[in-house]
């Protein structure tokens, strides 16, 4: 089977600021579900999964804290019009039959990442859909990514990562994503890197010494050399950082049923949040 995994908040947050503050008559957001239909719709429409199953945070995410009391702390509070719409985002996802996964104080990465692991210990073929850098350590020959247009240019349209792809973009292996995250840090989640260090310099070095640990270990030899104290100075918070950027596949496996389509909730969800075209688009989809 083909399994699509959809991280649900990189989405929904994808969706919010993708459109224009959209609103019922009454003044009730719905620019986000807007975006999160078509974005769904798409999936389905397009990756050919036999099932979809979205992925979302519920809680602080622990195994980060505990490493770094400010993870993520840079990032704003999520927008209330963005939180009044979640629940309509939930319901209409487990109307559509699409499966939902989350789990407190784990985040969605690592629910991924294990179901990943999972599902390909089966045999199965998944297909990661998020825009977050940090998945592409997941794909190898049964995993590939679907990334979302970026908001910034969405004329680039959904781009699919494969191995090759990865290797493309980054200059790295997909297992060498979460030592190059190390190395060059990630602001979207509060990650320090190794100040001065970018993406070609930290790529350059995972060749020739394969790992973080490897450039510790080589930080004598390191090229520009004004980097070499710097390494060895930095080397417990870099072996943090790399705890931070690897995935953690270790979470437990609950089984994936099937979906149940409920095709009324549906259409009466969009109807009421006066999306007649997606309402349409619904009764279309199933039938009615």
């Amino acid at each position: 089977m083909k399994f699509a995994l959809v991280d649900g908040y990189n989405l929904a947050f994808r969706a919010y600021y993708g459109l224009p503050e959209l609103t019922r008559a009454d003044g009730f957001p719905t620019g986000a579900l807007h975006g999160w239909v078509r974005t769904l719709w798409w999936v389905d429409d397009n990756v050919g999964a036999d099932r979809i199953v979205v992925f979302f945070d519920l809680g602080a995410p622990t195994r980060h804290t505990a490493l770094q009391a400010d993870y993520k702390a840079q990032r704003k509070e999520t927008p209330e019009a963005l939180v009044q719409q979640m629940p309509h985002i939930k319901t209409w996802t487990r109307g559509m039959g699409y499966l939902g996964v989350e789990k407190h104080g784990v985040e969605a990465d690592d629910l991924i990442a294990s179901y990943c692991k999972h599902l390909t210990g089966e045999g199965h073929e998944v297909v990661v859909v998020s825009a977050d850098k940090d998945l592409t350590q997941l794909v190898n020959p049964q995993v590939t990514q679907w990334m979302p247009p970026p908001t910034a240019n969405p004329r680039l349209g959904w781009r699919q990562m494969d191995e090759a792809a990865v290797e493309a973009k980054f200059g790295v292996s997909p297992k060498m994503i979460p030592d190059y995250l190390a190395l060059i840090g990630d602001t979207s989640d509060n990650i320090p890197g190794l100040a001065g260090v970018g993406p070609k310099t930290a790529a350059k070095w995972l060749l020739q010494y394969r790992s973080v640990e490897g450039v510790i270990q080589n930080s004598g030899e390191l090229n520009p050399k004004r980097f070499q104290a710097l390494v060895h100075a930095e080397q417990d918070n870099l072996r943090r950082n790399l705890q931070m950027t690897t995935l953690d596949c270790t979470q437990a496996i609950e089984p994936l049923g099937e979906g149940h389509p409920e095709a009324d909730k549906v259409i009466d969800l969009l109807t009421e949040m006066e999306m007649k075209r997606s309402a349409d688009e619904a009764r279309r989809r199933f039938g009615k």
